[in-house]
């Protein structure tokens, strides 16, 4: 098992959401050995809270006072209003609940405990978690989700995570009575990552309604595999795109979601790929250390892109991300634009070299050294970047 960088509290009662395959079970069972385990996942037990929800006060042991984990609540959101009761109540049960799909807990309008409950959520592993196991290669095919790389078959795992879980978990929920439809989709979707979404262009390759692709995109959110990017706004001082980019959070999801073959460029799917990979690890830190950053990206009109702007009270950074171990000058033209429209922003640009260079005021990393040391970037002062370097080169 991987240490995970995850720190919920200690003895507050807290919400933990995150995509199946991320580790959440695993992790509260080695945290918490003792607590009282409640699986939803299992058919009796599942039956019996959906039928009798009060049944829950009469399983906790008499005089119990560690947690009770209750594992994917969304699927019974009537216990939560006995979870809610049995914390105010003489005995203050503790309690944990993990969800993987936050659909039904939003739109039921269930009580999500008033604040009496903190929220966390759990991602694919990142490169500090993984340690001397990380591969950069492997993490582009395979992705990062622990119970992908501990699985005999990696891929068998992936395909069977978009063929049969997604379709059980459509099933339960009644997301769609169109599966044929929702997996032509999912194809059409993965070509679209990382770039603007044209939903109207995707509903005709689809042959559904725009709004029935909109609400496709919405289950893939809903079931916290998929996540929307907007644009960056702020201050623009040039014509930008608007429109929201899609990811899959985790990219063995993507390269699996998406057709490839002969006639295909690896360059391009191993760049959506890699920039798939960073934003994981972006969210991952955002949400662990809670930096409260908002990401977007930025696009103008005329075609200059910067992949990821992290923007908070703790700082302002444009991050570029490319697949290439050779730099290239003409990969900073975004980036110096965008400096000289917001000077104040600390200007990134990630690569698979090896080497960190700084190009005028652009900081050049490798993108492992950029991965490890992402925290520190994040919370840096304006000398961070410089303590990194081992070596420069002046452009």
């Amino acid at each position: 098992m991987y240490t995970r960088l995850l720190n919920p509290p200690k003895n507050h009662s807290y919400f933990l959401f995150g995509p199946r395959g991320t580790g959440k079970t695993t992790f509260l069972q080695s945290e918490y050995p003792h607590a009282h385990y409640i699986d939803l996942l299992r058919a009796d037990v599942y039956t019996t809270y959906l039928a009798n929800p009060e049944k829950l006060e009469k399983s906790i042991p008499p005089n119990f006072t560690d947690f009770i984990i209750i594992d994917e609540i969304q699927r019974v959101p009537e216990l939560l209003n006995e979870v809610h009761r049995l914390i105010e109540s003489p005995a203050h049960y503790k309690f944990i609940l993990t969800g993987s799909s936050a659909r039904k807990l939003r739109h039921q309008g269930v009580n999500l405990l008033a604040g009496r409950a903190y929220l966390y959520y759990m991602h694919p592993l990142t490169i500090n978690e993984l340690g001397a196991d990380f591969n950069l290669a492997k993490s582009l095919q395979l992705g990062t989700l622990p119970a992908c790389l501990t699985a005999d078959n990696p891929q068998g795992y992936l395909d069977s995570y978009l063929g049969s879980y997604l379709e059980q978990e459509i099933n339960q929920e009644g997301l769609t009575r169109n599966l044929s439809a929702f997996y032509r989709f999912l194809q059409v979707a993965s070509f679209s990552q990382g770039s603007p979404l044209n939903t109207s262009s995707i509903a005709r390759e689809v042959s559904v309604q725009v709004k029935v692709v909109d609400n496709y995109f919405s289950i893939l959110i809903d079931l916290l595999i998929g996540v929307l990017l907007p644009s960056w706004t702020r201050r623009a001082k040039r014509r930008l795109v608007h429109r929201p980019k899609f990811y899959f959070v985790d990219a063995g999801l993507y390269n699996t979601a998406r057709p490839s073959g002969y006639l295909d460029k690896q360059s391009e799917i191993g760049g959506i790929a890699l920039e798939t990979l960073f934003f994981s690890h972006l969210r991952a830190v955002n949400d662990y250390y809670q930096l409260r950053y908002t990401f977007s990206y930025y696009q103008t009109a005329s075609g200059q892109e910067i992949d990821f702007v992290a923007y908070g009270k703790n700082g302002f950074f444009a991050f570029e991300i490319k697949l290439g171990a050779g730099f290239s000058p003409s990969w900073t033209r975004a980036l110096t634009s965008f400096g000289k429209d917001y000077p104040e922003a600390k200007l990134y640009l990630i690569y698979t070299g090896s080497t960190t260079l700084y190009h005028n005021n652009i900081t050049i990393l490798p993108v492992e050294t950029a991965l490890k040391n992402l925290t520190d970037i994040l919370t840096s002062s304006s000398t961070t970047s410089g303590k990194m370097a081992r070596s420069t080169d002046q452009s």
